[in-house]
């Protein structure tokens, strides 16, 4: 096993030379099916191992920027766990004659881990657009209870991403942040309303937060939002909707 395992991973393994530096491709596959690449450099006598800012550029191109927080300490948890490091754009490990191989694979194996960490996982992504969400409602002092029930008329509990309570000026507000604005989610929000309008009662106001950062939000979305009297709120507008929401 281990003498196939090896030839494998000989037979898919190649070098082009790149001036100062050379590319590696590797046997290991990406979530295109494209082979994992890999840079190496001279530094001081020591080799320095890069993926040249693959993976990260990816993950922004997917719709998930490593921004916040709460990602950050999920992307850092991944580098401490394989010992590979960051500067924001490429990730790379600092190597000798004596360690290269376990070098060159600890930087594979993070490469895989937070390409599939971030980019496979769709609730993932999910969470952390509600999370932006969170933290724009949070710095423009907007008052909300997260992960609100509400019963509906049909006897199903709906969970709810941001209900902001009624003041003087301004009437209850439900706020949902969808991700992946399409039939099947707005569908599911629409009914989300519908099942929980007398409960909720005439003037409550209704918005979803829609992540157009890497799509374009199609007019059948924004029409079926405002035929049941939906703010279709654009991520990229979120600014517009800041005195509506913090009265």
């Amino acid at each position: 096993m281990i003498d196939a395992y090896l030839a494998w991973l000989r037979k898919g393994l190649s070098v082009e030379s790149l001036g100062q530096s050379c590319e590696l491709t590797t046997p290991f596959l990406d979530r295109h099916n494209d082979h994992l690449q890999i840079y190496a450099s001279n530094k001081n006598g020591n080799i320095i191992l890069s993926d040249d800012g693959y993976i990260l550029a990816d993950l922004r191109t997917s719709g998930l920027e490593v921004v916040t927080p709460k990602r950050k300490a999920v992307l850092q948890s991944i580098l401490n766990g394989f010992g590979v490091k960051t500067d924001g754009k490429r990730l790379f490990v600092e190597a000798s004659s004596r360690n290269l191989g376990q070098k060159i694979h600890s930087l594979i194996q993070a490469m895989i881990s937070i390409n599939d960490m971030f980019v496979m996982a769709r609730p993932q992504v999910a969470y952390f657009f509600w999370e932006d969400v969170r933290d724009y409602l949070d710095q423009h002092d907007v008052r909300y209870s997260p992960r609100v029930k509400i019963s509906g008329r049909s006897g199903y509990d709906h969970a709810v991403d941001f209900l902001i309570p009624k003041s003087r000026t301004r009437p209850e507000r439900i706020v949902q942040a969808i991700n992946a604005p399409d039939r099947n989610t707005i569908s599911s929000y629409l009914f989300i309303l519908e099942d929980t309008h007398e409960i909720r009662g005439e003037e409550s106001e209704a918005y979803a937060f829609l992540n157009d950062q890497h799509r374009t939000i199609g007019g059948d979305v924004i029409e079926a939002l405002e035929a049941y009297k939906v703010v279709p709120a654009l991520w990229s507008q979120r600014e517009k909707y800041v005195e509506a929401l913090a009265g």
